[in-house]
């Protein structure tokens, strides 16, 4: 079993916080690229979305458990990392895939899906986002179409943003990956009228 998915197993069994059902965690970044794809690299944070499920005493439990300076971060390099919901730039209604871990009682895991995590890298767009769209691509695991329709999705959800003005710089990295990963023209996105 990968790593990633022991280290959710280990942070299941070390739950303490009584609760009805399992608590539904939803994985972004490059953490659900290993979940979903078996992808591999080094990463020392799985980044989870702040949701309705991952709130008050809930959240609190999460870091105590697994966050940054906690005994299965030390144990396996790798921590959990709570991200607020209206942070990462993703499509209005960004897809979760579930992810089965054997063994599982307190939680409910499910991974972004692949176009939607490689939206979600366009606005930072550093070293390993890169490398990371970079390996979806060569997997075969990123379509053109279904990429621009997505990203479309995330600029007409971040368009009322304070962060909007930014979008030019999102397309253009969009239009990178297009050009040099998937070798196609670039494609026509619609961005608001305020910014054209």
């Amino acid at each position: 079993m990968e790593i990633i998915r022991v280290f959710f197993a280990d942070l299941d069994r070390a739950w303490r916080l009584p609760r009805e059902g399992r608590i539904r965690l939803r994985v972004i970044g490059s953490a659900a690229l290993m979940l979903g794809t078996g992808y591999s690299r080094g990463t020392k944070d799985g980044d989870i979305l702040e949701t309705a499920d991952v709130t008050g005493k809930v959240k609190d439990e999460l870091v105590v458990l697994a966050g940054k300076d906690s005994a299965l971060a030390v144990k396996y390099h790798l921590y959990l990392d709570i991200v607020a919901g209206g942070l990462p730039f993703l499509p209005q209604k960004p897809v979760f895939n579930p992810v089965k871990i054997p063994g599982l009682k307190n939680f409910e895991v499910s991974a972004l899906d692949v176009t939607d995590v490689v939206v979600s890298k366009l606005l930072r767009f550093n070293a390993s986002d890169i490398s990371d769209i970079r390996a979806m691509a060569e997997k075969g695991l990123l379509k053109a179409e279904k990429l621009a329709e997505r990203f479309q999705s995330a600029v007409d959800a971040f368009s009322m943003d304070a962060r909007a003005e930014e979008l030019p710089k999102y397309v253009k990295n969009l239009h990178s990956v297009e050009r040099d990963f998937l070798e196609v023209p670039a494609s026509d996105i619609r961005l608001p009228g305020w910014l054209e």
